[in-house]
């Protein structure tokens, strides 16, 4: 979908259509009072009050009549500059429009813009006549608390988009139902594969059987390729004493994301936000040898940390979640074959998941900034060099993120476009200077001198959490056979004469590791079939008259109006081969 506040003539638009929608309002409610109605990516919204009414969504269609009257009566928008005392005195009786006033520089222009007999503070620009704004829609509407702070009071926020033309307008609300269907937090409680609970904990998820299952594969799969590898995989706590986190340096510059200290006998500790610390104590852990590295060290690790309850989002930003996480520990000459090996293994996870919408990012330091990165410039243009030079050498197109870093080093991300929502950080790979020697890590060289290792942190489903979320919205819902938590559903068509031969198949299918199940409710099949699809449950065996006679199954592939008749043999065969090549 477009972002509205990155085109100018859309943002432009979408401003003016929120005057709109405020000059509306003050038709419909006189006594209402307004915030600020800025752009945001998916198009606009007014914060009001409303003097204690309460809007719904059931409340949109009048206010947009009341817009759409406005429009065609078709105004101009006229911008008038101002000085301090008139902007005072315009808006004497709304305290909201004065703090915007008292907050501003001395030497402010201070400007508003007037269309009928409505007129609001506001830098602009706008477009010339509200006529332009006719090709709109309110979508929502919520609560919003003054400037954003708990202690202020509730506003309603009403939000909407606008296009300059009919088409443009339908085609993107027909991406934002198509959004909605997708929208992993509807297909993950339709297909209960995770719940939540405030009792438990608000960004505290829980995965039910059918998201374990989806899980589990996962982590099998990626554990499967690491192993090829060389990783080897460990087991840590999800919590460390705050001294470790004070010796990584993540106290210093990531406190404000980690949940408060506890303490307990005498000592601090914390719920661990990242891996890392706990990796180094491992390499700690015995004496190494340059012939030793590069070890690689895998966990999928718990990790907790604290995110604002308004930016919690299903399973995609929750405030515990699984980190795909390894870290490998490597001698200097190693840094370049060690980065390529991780950004093959990210293109190919990618191509056998069916991955397309998706770009690389070099994140950099920002050099004036002393305060978050770890000072030392010539670690700094070293590290950024060798990325470089091995994603020019691999042939790879990248852009370049200037203070995007982690505080001790350079990293590439790779952002992935999402069916639903804007686009985010899925794998990513760092390189790092600073931590080995924060820990005093070393290996014994060649020469039996001791070196510092280079350690590489990398993740490629990024958390799993966030992967699972990504990948339902990718798919609609309907995974390849080999996630799938219901792969095959078997239908007799009547109970009396066919449940006998069903159960037969269940059983073959259950010896085959394919994850069965057997609808037997006494319920038309039709209903059965349609239910099947609607639950994404890839296959469907129906089993009948001809089924029973001959001994076949009939199966229909959801999304699928094709009928096929097989023996039970060759649909195991069939599944077998699907599983295996993880076919998309």
């Amino acid at each position: 979908m477009i972002n509205i506040k990155e085109d100018e003539k859309l943002s432009v638009l979408n401003h003016s259509c929120a005057h709109l929608l405020a000059e509306a309002i003050s038709h419909l409610y006189p006594n209402a009072k307004f915030w600020v109605g800025p752009v945001i990516e998916e198009g606009f919204y007014y914060d009001i009050d409303l003097n204690g009414i309460t809007l719904t969504n059931e409340d949109l269609p009048a206010i947009e009549k009341e817009m759409k009257k406005i429009a065609k009566d078709g105004k101009k928008i006229i911008r008038k500059e101002i000085t301090r005392a008139e902007a005072l005195e315009l808006f004497k009786n709304d305290e909201y429009k004065l703090d915007l006033i008292n907050n501003m520089a001395k030497d402010s222009i201070i400007s508003c813009y007037t269309q009928g007999n409505f007129t609001d503070l506001c830098r602009g620009p706008h477009v010339e006549t509200v006529k332009e704004c006719k090709n709109f829609k309110l979508l929502k509407v919520s609560g919003a608390y003054w400037k954003g702070d708990k202690n202020n009071k509730m506003l309603q926020r009403i939000y909407g988009v606008c296009f300059d033309t009919k088409e443009k307008l339908d085609e993107h609300l027909h991406l934002l139902e198509e959004a909605k269907e997708r929208d992993h937090r509807k297909l993950g409680k339709e297909l209960n594969i995770f719940m939540t609970s405030d009792l438990v904990g608000k960004g505290l998820p829980m995965y039910l059987p059918n998201g374990y299952i989806i899980w589990e594969e996962l982590e099998n799969y990626i554990k499967g390729k690491e192993k090829k590898l060389g990783y080897q995989h460990v087991l840590t706590p999800p919590l460390g004493n705050v001294l470790l986190y004070k010796t990584s340096g993540h106290w210093e510059h990531y406190q404000d994301s980690m949940f408060p200290k506890m303490e307990i006998d005498g000592e601090e500790f914390v719920l661990r936000p990242m891996n890392c610390p706990h990796h180094m104590m491992i390499y700690a852990n015995k004496i190494h040898s340059y012939r030793d590295l590069p070890i690689r060290i895998g966990e999928i690790a718990r990790d907790c940390r604290y995110e604002a309850s308004g930016a919690l989002k299903g399973i995609e930003r929750v405030r515990t979640f699984c980190q795909n996480d390894a870290h490998l520990f490597v001698t200097p000459e190693q840094i370049e074959e060690e980065f390529s090996l991780v950004v093959n293994l990210i293109l190919e996870v990618y191509k056998e998941l069916g991955i397309k919408e998706y770009r690389f990012e070099l994140s950099l330091r920002d050099p004036k900034d002393t305060v978050k990165y770890y000072p030392d410039d010539e670690m700094w243009n070293h590290a950024e060099d060798k990325l470089r030079k091995v994603l020019n050498h691999i042939g790879i197109p990248y852009t370049e993120k200037i203070g995007e870093a982690a505080f001790y080093g350079p990293k590439l991300d790779v952002q992935v476009k999402p069916a639903v929502g804007n686009e985010y950080t899925l794998s990513t790979c760092q390189l790092d200077f600073c931590l080995p020697m924060r820990f005093d890590l070393n290996y014994v060289d060649k020469d039996g001198s001791k070196k510092t290792p280079v350690v590489l942190h990398r993740a490629i489903f990024g958390s799993l959490d966030r992967f699972i979320a990504y990948y339902l919205e990718e798919k609609k819902g309907l995974l390849p056979l080999w996630l799938s938590p219901v792969q095959v559903n078997i239908i007799p068509v009547n109970n009396e004469y066919h449940l006998d031969y069903a159960k037969e198949i269940f059983a073959k299918l259950k010896e085959q590791n394919i994850r069965v199940l057997l609808d037997d409710r006494e319920e038309k099949l039709g209903y059965k079939m349609r239910e099947s699809v609607i639950n994404k449950k890839n296959y469907a065996l129906i089993i009948g008259n001809k089924e029973l006679e001959t001994k076949t199954i009939s199966y229909r592939k959801c999304g699928s109006e094709e009928t096929n008749n097989l023996s039970i043999t060759d649909f195991i065969n069939m599944l077998n081969e699907e599983i295996k090549m993880k076919k998309n």
